[in-house]
């Protein structure tokens, strides 16, 4: 049974700021994996400064463009959000163990698993309207 706030319309604002947000989210990280997946050299630096193998970077890409992909659709955006979070926050294990600068690499991961989860929470496409989980039976 869903509630009557669940079913409820969402605002205009509301809505295209879940567009919005995600938007940004997805672009950045699908950025950010493709390079990883492609081995392309700034990856590759990056990955093997803070203490990992050049071998691992193929599959954080991977993992992080499956993440992406789970965010983007629609049933499995919360999901995916959950994943991503995860995700970011082993990027920030990372960056405090490699003694990085705390606002310009530590919280980064912080800013994107905030912004993942709250495009995930805001609505991103109109509400459907209302139906029951339960078949219907067919008039004879």
């Amino acid at each position: 049974m869903q509630s009557a706030a669940h079913n409820a319309p969402a605002s205009k604002t509301m809505l295209w700021a879940g567009r919005i947000i995600s938007t940004l989210v997805v672009l950045f990280l699908l950025f950010d994996s493709l390079i990883k997946v492609m081995k392309l050299p700034p990856a590759i630096e990056g990955t093997t400064r803070l203490g990992y193998s050049e071998s691992l970077v193929f599959g954080l890409g991977l993992l992080e463009l499956i993440c992406v992909v789970l965010y983007v659709i629609p049933r499995t955006s919360i999901f995916g959000a959950i994943l991503l979070t995860g995700y970011l926050g082993g990027a920030v294990a990372t960056n405090l163990r490699a003694g990085n600068p705390l606002f310009t690499y530590i919280l980064v991961p912080v800013y994107f698993g905030g912004a993942d989860l709250g495009g995930a929470f805001l609505p991103r496409q109109p509400a459907a309207r209302p139906h029951s989980a339960a078949p219907v039976a067919r008039a004879v």
